[in-house]
């Protein structure tokens, strides 16, 4: 077993009183393998109680830090890196001018490989230590970015993009070699082939992953159902509702559906395990079906401002009661840093919501990117799931450890906190990856 000391930040149970953080000044930390071998945690508390626990146990003492859950991403495109801050009009011209392009390049598979390197050291780096991410429709890309955060022993779930129509041609999904399978049916074979080899290996996760709905015909959405109802514990990601063009566009296509969402449900492609990202413009029809399938949003708030899209309605969201948590949605998100996503949740909750505006607590912000985000994958314990997110006993233990001195602005602030309010949200405002100074991972010890 490993123990360190530190000040130490997690949450309370779910069922307790959750986005309640906790927080010890001088804590203990103790790591070790459960009975199948895997790290997870088996204490966290005050030092003084726990040492006299642990007695002769090797402690790294680490004064000044504090420890904290890795951060959970639930949405962030992988081939997308390269396209952070490219100048648009909006979500679909970005797609159409940068997005696709620079996509267009993941066939190769050496390109892939160096990408995804890129990628998940980019993740680790600013702190992020599980991820749901998007690949392109190149079998290469998935293949690349498994094989890279296998290497890493990162818990990262991806899967082909289901992409048949309504795209540039040599971004949709190819026919078969010998032209005896339509471009539809390999996908969907593809993605098969891709389950079998890589979910549950180690620390993966598959998701069946159609771009949105508009780029998917019915012939291939419908497959994407089947597959889901043949791998039950596999994840589903989408995006749905981020912009109004794009409602529009998916309501001509689908008109027998409900709303844009539903056309998700029609499918057979919302449930537990399956997560939508933006979920912006909802009625309370979507919400509950949100809530009752169980399905879950990924917030993405600095992608939203950036290409003016909305605003998440979190009052709306939790008066009906549905799973979310937050996402960096690079690259039309901003960073891949977890404090940027935060702050940028801070302004949507602000800006976005009842005249008054809506003032999220520094302990919900920061529970949104770790356990509540850990709750929206299917990944809090519950039912036997691993769990992650969170520094409880049995949680698998990939935390980052935090120095709130790494800048000069920072240590000054941090320093006159009153409260633990206060000391996390200077840490949000003026946060990025120097705050991030080592990020460990559960399986890597």
């Amino acid at each position: 077993m490993k123990a360190y000391r530190a000040s130490l930040l997690w949450f309370a149970r779910q069922t307790d009183e959750p986005c309640r953080a906790l927080f010890e000044e001088d804590g203990l930390l103790v790591v070790g393998p459960n009975a199948d071998g895997i790290q997870v945690v088996q204490a966290v508390g005050a030092w003084r109680d726990l040492s006299l626990q642990y007695p002769g146990l090797a402690v790294e003492h680490l004064p000044g830090r504090i420890i904290a859950p890795g951060f959970i991403d639930l949405h962030v495109h992988y081939p997308q890196t390269n396209v952070i801050g490219s100048p648009a009009d909006g979500l679909l011209p970005w797609l159409e001018n940068h997005t696709f392009p620079e996509e267009k390049r993941f066939a190769a598979p050496g390109y892939s490989a160096q990408s995804a390197t890129f990628f998940i050291e980019e993740l680790l780096r600013n702190g992020v230590t599980t991820a749901l991410a998007f690949a392109t429709s190149h079998p290469e890309s998935v293949n690349a970015l498994f094989a890279q955060a296998q290497a890493r022993k990162m818990r990262l779930i991806t899967g082909l993009c289901l992409m048949d129509r309504h795209a540039p041609q040599d971004l949709l999904n190819s026919a078969s070699a010998d032209g005896r399978v339509n471009a539809t049916e390999q996908s969907l074979l593809d993605s098969e082939a891709l389950i079998q080899r890589w979910h549950g290996q180690g620390r993966l996760g598959y998701a069946i992953t159609p771009r949105f709905a508009p780029t998917c015909s019915d012939a291939q959405l419908r497959g994407a159902g089947e597959l889901a109802a043949k791998y039950p514990d596999v994840w589903i990601q989408s995006h749905v509702a981020e912009n109004k063009d794009e409602i529009a566009w998916a309501r001509e296509l689908f008109p027998r559906s409900r709303s844009y969402l539903a056309t998700y449900a029609d499918f057979g492609l919302m449930r537990k395990r399956a997560v939508y990202a933006h979920c912006i413009h909802f009625d309370d029809d979507d919400r509950t079906l949100m809530r009752d399938t169980g399905a879950g949003a990924a917030i993405s708030p600095t992608s939203n401002l950036f290409l003016g899209s909305g605003f998440f309605d979190y009052a709306g969201a939790d008066r009906v009661g549905f799973q979310y948590g937050l996402a960096s949605d690079v690259g039309g998100g901003t960073s891949f840093s977890p404090f940027h996503t935060m702050l940028g949740a801070y302004y949507v909750g602000r800006e976005g919501q009842t005249k008054q505006g809506l003032s999220l607590s520094p302990q919900q912000l920061w529970w949104q990117h770790t356990a509540g985000a850990a709750r929206a994958l299917g990944l809090d314990g519950a039912t036997g799931t691993p769990s992650v997110g969170n520094l409880l006993p049995g949680c698998e233990a990939d935390f980052v450890v935090l120095n709130p001195q790494a800048t000069p602005l920072l240590a000054r602030k941090t320093a006159i906190a009153a409260n633990l309010n206060e000391l996390l949200f200077a840490m949000i405002v003026l946060g990025d990856d120097r705050l991030i100074e080592r990020t460990v991972i559960s399986q890597a010890f």
